[in-house]
């Protein structure tokens, strides 16, 4: 009988971890400017990006993605089995449309603003199981997009409160690959082939923890951070105690888009549970937009994370800046019918275990 992967409750150790082959960011103008800028690998000044729906644009958005992922692989299209790809729009709009051109078996899935990390699961166990040698996993959001089908049209002019977020126009891709069987660690690094040593260079998917569905009956549409905070602590608490782990074995704890004041919550709901994370914590909506771009608490969109994952956390790990991270994108799963009918918005967020090997 093949030995179990599962660990504590909730999680997955993989035996064998996958590895990021490759890896793009596609940004809009906004977020080029912002103070990640320089690490995006495309910045797109065009919000149609020669489209004529916001909706399209956001499908090209991810088209680019992932054929550039594919390409800093050094893979052919060919050799890619299965993509895994969703974003907020409804019926997975711009991953259906956007991804087309590409002609390749695909896994449509939807965990809100936290999808990075699902498809991240997703196709970190397709690979680790031995069910691909290669899968692509993406999404993407787009400001205007969002704007249309969550909120107001863009020509209402709306306030802002200062609790919600702007969605980030982004698309990031990465090619998650099964690992070989002769790069295992103990084997000396001169005697591996060449394919096998940059293999263990590159950023490792050790583990997954999978959040649950988290409702504290929060309403306000306009404050995704206080939404999605409980179901983030939820899952961070878990992975420790489901890895044995403390919160000082990481070199960054990474949530997607909590904002500042999702922050605040998800730091003080942890610390009730036993553990300090603020010390070593940070969050992509607050990182990804400098404070003068009057974002309010920060940014958010499945593109938030997502770009922020592949334009500059993996940068860090591969450059042995940082060795462990912990990376947690977080959803709000409300539609507009949940809205409309009154109902609360309920978080959901996943944890990927990412080593530098």
């Amino acid at each position: 009988m093949a030995q179990s992967k599962q660990i504590g409750k909730q999680s997955i150790q993989f035996a064998h971890p996958p590895f990021i082959r490759g890896a793009a960011s596609v940004v809009g103008k906004k977020e080029g400017e912002g103070p990640y800028g320089k690490y995006f690998d495309v910045i797109e000044e065009d919000p149609m990006l020669g489209q004529d729906s916001w909706e399209g644009a956001e499908g090209t958005l991810q088209e680019k993605a992932a054929k550039l992922a594919i390409e800093h692989s050094g893979c052919q299209k060919s050799d890619i089995r299965y993509i895994v790809a969703g974003d907020l729009l409804g019926q997975l709009m711009a991953s259906s449309f956007g991804l087309i051109t590409l002609e390749l078996p695909m896994f449509g899935v939807y965990g809100a603003c936290s999808t990075m990390g699902e498809s991240l699961a997703v196709a970190s166990m397709i690979a680790e199981g031995g069910f691909a040698d290669n899968v692509l996993a993406l999404t993407s959001s787009h400001f205007a997009s969002a704007e249309k089908q969550f909120r107001f049209p863009l020509g209402y002019a709306n306030q802002r409160n200062k609790s919600s977020t702007w969605t980030v126009t982004g698309s990031g891709a990465v090619v998650v690959s099964a690992a070989s069987d002769i790069a295992e660690e103990d084997t000396p690094e001169k005697s591996l082939p060449k394919s096998a040593v940059e293999e263990r260079n590159k950023v490792h998917i050790v583990g997954i923890t999978t959040g649950k569905i988290i409702d504290f009956g929060v309403k306000d549409s306009m404050n995704m951070g206080a939404c999605m905070a409980p179901a983030a602590g939820d899952v961070i608490v878990q992975h420790f105690k489901d890895f044995g782990h403390s919160p000082e074995q990481y070199d960054k704890i990474i949530t997607g888009d909590l904002g500042l004041v999702g922050k605040d919550i998800l730091i003080d709901i942890v610390r009730a549970k036993g553990y300090d994370i603020s010390e070593n914590y940070m969050d992509c909506g607050i990182e990804i937009y400098g404070e003068e771009q009057n974002v309010q608490s920060g940014g958010s969109g499945c593109g938030c994370s997502a770009t922020m994952l592949t334009g500059y956390v993996l940068k860090m790990l591969e450059s042995r800046q940082w060795k462990r991270v912990l990376f947690v994108p977080t959803g709000a799963m409300l539609s507009q019918v949940s809205f409309n009918e009154g109902n609360s918005v309920p978080g959901i967020a996943h944890a990927v275990l990412l080593e530098r090997r």
